[in-house]
């Protein structure tokens, strides 16, 4: 992918990983168009980037998808990059009394079909407009899991199969296809807390690592991983993948 001179989406652009990569992008002297659900942010990121622009879109809305198909026709004719990146995470207990599927129908609705509908609309302008690149938000957790936030690292299992197959069924169009697997980063995916959890990466840290990995063309298998992320990766293939899975889910 190429420092500069692209035409970037991004879904859940206003917040967290998705905004920073959206100003870091702009910022390198790219036209940059992101979404999210609330408009003011939009504005305040228009106001702070001139040229920036800004669509309030819910991708959990089926009939979201034409109109964010028309609206990237319009606004985004040479569209080469796409980062389907809105997600939500929620802690569930299965174990408890009253415990209901409504997280996690929340989630698949989000973290997949979300992502699903804006490939829909995005995948025909980027088999037209190569050398392209689909991008989508994954999560170290798809290679083992916190049992604590069950169908969150299920829906980001299924983007990292669902992913090996796009790669695999666009090989003959000149379009990249990646996934970003973040580890924990400071944003407010899991609330506020998270924001500033001293655990956590800082979120300026991962944007410029995940950026060098792209310009350098660091992303072996299709997947920008730190390297921090890499024992979690190859944890079933390594034999260690019991006790990397204890070790995160202690009993």
């Amino acid at each position: 992918m190429q420092r500069s001179n692209n035409t970037i989406f991004i879904t859940g652009g206003t917040s967290g990983i998705g905004r920073a990569l959206a100003e870091a992008w702009h910022d390198r002297g790219n036209r940059v168009l992101v979404t999210g659900r609330r408009q003011a942010l939009l504005d305040q990121m228009a106001d702070q980037r001139p040229g920036l622009r800004g669509l309030a879109l819910d991708v959990d809305d089926p009939a979201a998808t034409p109109q964010l198909a028309a609206w990237l026709h319009a606004n985004a004719p040479a569209l080469n990059v796409v980062l389907a990146n809105a997600g939500i995470s929620r802690a569930e207990d299965m174990a408890a009394d009253g415990w209901t599927a409504e997280d996690a129908t929340a989630i698949v609705q989000t973290n997949i079909l979300g992502v699903l509908r804006v490939a829909q609309a995005a995948l025909p302008l980027l088999r037209r407009n190569g050398p392209a690149t689909f991008l989508a938000t994954s999560s170290a957790l798809a290679f083992v899991p916190r049992a604590d936030f069950p169908a969150y690292c299920a829906s980001k299992a299924f983007l990292h199969s669902w992913l090996q197959s796009l790669r695999h069924q666009l090989r003959a169009f000149p379009v990249e296809v990646l996934e970003l697997s973040p580890p924990y980063v400071q944003t407010e995916l899991t609330g506020a807390r998270q924001a500033s959890d001293p655990r956590a990466l800082p979120l300026a840290d991962y944007v410029q690592q995940v950026l060098h990995k792209l310009e350098v063309g660091d992303t072996p298998h299709g997947e920008v991983l730190l390297d921090r992320d890499l024992p979690r990766r190859w944890a079933e293939r390594d034999g260690t993948y019991a006790s990397v899975y204890a070790a995160m889910n202690p009993a």
